[in-house]
């Protein structure tokens, strides 16, 4: 079993998976060495699902509350118990669905938009370190 790292001191402890870092100022900051850095730090490629995971779960979670808007708003055409309720739940998961829809939709180009950026900046930091590099 292992145990939590501490600091030089042996006064502060960190969760397992962290590591302590001691700063100029003589105190001590936990360092995550989870996934979630590889996104800042862009050393690590990712994977288009990790990239478009997100706005494909939005676009899937709009399209069915869209779908479950249309089918209760058609049950207050059919049937005639309840139908107040039918007919003000139905346009309201209609609207919600269709927001977020389009949310998940315009996202897509967003991400793409930033990616070519980075590669760019990329390419641009690579030239500008060869040629001052020298």
């Amino acid at each position: 079993m292992e145990v939590p790292a501490r600091s030089p001191d042996g006064s502060e402890q960190c969760p397992q998976g962290r590591e302590l870092m001691a700063s100029s100022t003589g105190s001590t900051l936990c360092m995550s060495s989870s996934r979630s850095e590889s996104v800042w730090t862009g050393s690590t490629p990712r994977s288009r699902w990790d990239i478009y995971r997100k706005p494909l779960v939005l676009v899937a979670v709009g399209v069915a509350t869209f779908l479950f808007g249309v089918v209760i708003t058609s049950l207050a055409c059919f049937l005639k118990k309840h139908k107040k309720v039918y007919k003000m739940s139905g346009p309201a998961f209609l609207s919600l669905g269709l927001m977020l829809l389009v949310c998940g939709l315009v996202w897509i180009p967003i991400i793409r938009k930033k990616q070519k950026q980075r590669q760019k900046s990329q390419f641009l930091q690579s030239l500008k370190s060869f040629f001052f590099n020298r």
